[in-house]
């Protein structure tokens, strides 16, 4: 390399570093990314404490990654980069076509948990349905990349099918039978709401009770990127859409701890980034949903993960009370908790993924 080339590299470097430690001075911090959906770092107060433990100087990588100027192009372009190399697997989630499939691994809890289910059964005389929900990467394995890893669901399904004293809801076999049809969003780890609809026709049937017909469905929305769309990096694929197939008319949501209460829908989720929270409102320890105009009286105690909001507008056509109880944030009993409530039965639905890793599925058993 000649001196003029070594000279006209080093200015381009310089003015590179210069450059951006003038946006990272000047641009504003960011308390929030849309993009990843998470709270970024902010700068770290210093201590000398902090900085003679490490901590101190770990807090400012952080900040300086999270806040480094243009962040989500440059990793929209590292992403690209590596795609164009041939790799498929980004964050532990797979690249499939169009579609963004989470990566499940195994976890030290999936037996131990499938042993708290037997016991909930034990624990109580009421009739305790089961219906694990396989992820896309089980129900769409055909289209993982070759050599793609992923924790067997299938097997885990099997051994979870003949935990005894449940009744099974065959929520995989329903999934896996319309596979075909866009059960799963592209850009989000959840079902739609039309795997949502085969997953409460799986309880149904269980139960020996004929579903509801699906119905014409609403699109309430056409621009949704889901939680996989923002932990890998792949930025440049379409937006889902979100339909609801039940009006929720005469139904109202009781939120226990906030004291509110309000629909089956929030539609201010629909312009924000979290999308799928319009159904319910998202994440909450206890609700309660009440439809006086439901086909019975029964109470039902659903014991749930996320994927559980959009399967609930389907289960108020049903069930007059439904108690939605999520063991991450209301730790207690659930076999208590459907005595004390005067629940009619127990649903147990969380999706393989989750269930495999809860640790507060214990509670399942106590």
């Amino acid at each position: 390399m000649s001196k003029i080339s070594r000279e006209i590299t080093a200015v381009l470097f310089c003015g590179f570093i210069t450059l951006f430690g003038l946006l990272h001075i000047f641009l504003p911090d960011q308390e929030f990314s849309q993009t990843e959906n998470r709270t970024l770092a902010q700068f770290p107060v210093f201590r000398w404490s902090n900085l003679a433990d490490g901590s101190y100087t770990t807090k400012l990588e952080e900040y300086l990654s999270d806040q480094f100027p243009l962040r989500d192009g440059w990793m929209g372009l590292k992403t690209r980069y590596e795609y164009l190399l041939g790799k498929r697997e980004f964050h532990n989630v797979y690249l499939c076509g169009d579609t963004l499939v989470s990566k499940v691994e195994t976890a030290d809890r999936a037996e131990q948990n499938l042993d708290f289910l037997r016991r909930l059964g034990e624990k109580t005389e009421l009739p305790v349905y089961l219906g694990l929900i396989p992820t896309a990467a089980a129900v769409w394995r055909d289209r993982l990349p070759a050599g793609a890893e992923s924790f067997d669901q299938r097997a885990y399904l099997e051994r979870a099918k003949a935990v005894p004293g449940l009744i099974w809801a065959d929520i995989a076999g329903a999934l896996t039978e319309h596979a075909d049809e866009p059960v799963y969003y592209r850009t989000d780890h959840h079902w739609t709401s039309l795997g949502a609809y085969y997953g409460y026709a799986a309880l149904m049937e269980a139960m020996g009770e004929s579903p509801a017909p699906l119905g014409k469905g609403e699109t309430v929305s056409e621009d949704f990127y889901g939680t996989l769309y923002s932990t890998s990096g792949v930025h440049w694929l379409p937006p889902d859409s979100i339909e609801r197939y039940v009006s929720g008319k005469d139904v109202t949501v009781e939120d226990v701890y906030k004291g509110t209460t309000g629909g089956l829908y929030v539609d201010s989720f629909l312009d924000e980034k979290d999308q799928y929270s319009s159904f319910l409102g998202g994440i909450a320890p206890l609700r309660i949903v009440h439809n006086p105009e439901a086909a019975t009286d029964k109470k039902l105690l659903l014991v749930r993960d996320s994927y559980s909001d959009s399967l609930a507008p389907f289960l108020s056509q049903y069930f007059g009370e439904i108690h939605l109880l999520d063991l991450r944030y209301f730790r207690t009993s659930a076999a208590q908790y459907a005595q004390d409530s005067g629940m009619d039965l127990i649903f147990v639905c969380y999706s393989v993924e989750n269930f495999v890793k809860d640790a507060d599925a214990v509670f399942l058993a106590q």
